[in-house]
């Protein structure tokens, strides 16, 4: 192991504890507001396949292949049964 190999790693570590010290929790907040971003979104555009008419079709015709890889995951989580504890956590 060369002296190289040593500060690269001391530095790559202390870069980690440092992200996870001040940024990962922000990090993981902007995930969370994309994620649920993108739920409304499809529920705006797509809601029609749940019974949720939101936006004229043709709007949603001229998003749907945009749309189409993220159906099948985005259905799955709607009409997931939901608990009382799935709030929390």
């Amino acid at each position: 192991m060369g002296e190289g190999e040593k500060k690269g790693g001391l530095f790559r570590t202390m870069k980690d504890f440092f992200y996870g010290a001040a940024a990962h929790d922000s990090a993981r907040n902007a995930l969370k507001s994309k994620a649920s971003m993108e739920h409304l979104f499809m529920l705006v555009t797509v809601g029609d396949m749940l019974g949720v008419p939101v936006m004229p079709p043709y709007y949603s015709l001229r998003l749907l292949p945009h749309l189409v890889p993220q159906i099948p995951t985005w259905k799955r989580r709607m009409l997931r049964e939901k608990d009382l504890t799935d709030g929390f956590g």
